[in-house]
């Protein structure tokens, strides 16, 4: 709201070039196992390099982008890209691991949604477990039957689902239940005084952990950027993290290097050693 409208309209007009003139990249931020400190996973990010802004951070594109129904084309970029290199990097041996990419409530609700899951996984050699789809609560419980359709359409192709941002929004869980979800992303706002007695978060944590376990979903704690919140979460079992702590979202080759050099007890040892950074932050 603190643009102006014409500000909106140029980055409007310029999205709807940025396409054709290939001005968006996508950075990948691990995901890691804390228990034996391996990459399971990376999420993708979308950053605009403007020939005129430079780096416009997402923040001030993509609302803009969902306004003015740009996020579909963009989206489906963003899928294709993210398959892409998840299938490169299988293909030069680094290893299969799982790409996440953020859907929109545009995209969820988008006609051609699940057709164009289809097409970009076929396009792309992929398969449909090596890719991850993360949704926050409010898409989700926006029409509960046809998201629970989709859903399930979803889980028939083999595609994985993750509930983004869990915590911050519906107060109800009976999606938890109803709906075939495989992970549970647990918001970084809950980690910033986890370690503060004083604070409900380290009790609002645990539960979302327990909880989690007891449904059978991995539990992924996102924003890990000390080693407090590392050791609080390794000391209650949650299955992964993903943060500054571990690595910010890099270019393709710097993650390659990271799959390249990485075995699982490499960070674990740099970590119990009381390093303040990990041993994909040294390499970053």
């Amino acid at each position: 709201m603190s643009v102006d409208a014409g500000e909106l309209q140029a980055i409007e007009s310029s999205l709807r070039h940025a396409l054709e003139r290939r001005e968006f990249v996508l950075h990948y931020q691990p995901k890691v196992n804390l228990e034996t400190g391996a990459i399971t996973g990376a999420e993708a990010l979308i950053r605009w390099l403007h020939p005129d802004r430079g780096l416009v951070p997402p923040a001030q594109f993509v609302p803009i982008a969902e306004d003015s129904g740009l996020i579909v084309p963009i989206g489906q970029w963003i899928l294709r890209e993210a398959c892409r290199q998840a299938r490169a990097w299988m293909d030069a041996g680094l290893g299969a691991i799982p790409v996440a990419v953020n859907i929109s409530t545009v995209e969820f609700r988008s006609k051609h949604f699940l057709e164009g899951i289809r097409a970009i996984l076929l396009e792309t050699g992929l398969e449909p477990p090596f890719l991850e789809l993360e949704v926050t609560e409010s898409v989700l419980m926006q029409h509960p039957e046809s998201t629970a359709s989709v859903l399930r359409a979803l889980k028939a192709i083999g595609v994985r689902v993750a509930v983004d941002d869990f915590g911050t929004g519906y107060s109800s869980l009976s999606y938890l239940r109803r709906f075939p979800i495989d992970v549970l992303k647990l918001d970084r706002s809950f980690l910033h005084d986890i370690a503060c007695p004083q604070t409900k978060d380290a009790a609002i944590v645990n539960a979302v952990i327990t909880m989690g376990k007891s449904l059978k979903h991995r539990v992924i704690a996102e924003g890990v950027e000390t080693e407090e919140q590392l050791a609080f979460l390794r000391a209650h079992r949650c299955d992964e993290g993903q943060g500054f702590y571990f690595s910010p979202p890099v270019a393709p080759d710097q993650f390659a290097g990271f799959l390249g050099r990485g075995t699982s007890s490499a960070p674990v040892r740099y970590l119990n050693a009381g390093r303040s950074e990990s041993l994909l932050r040294q390499t970053s």
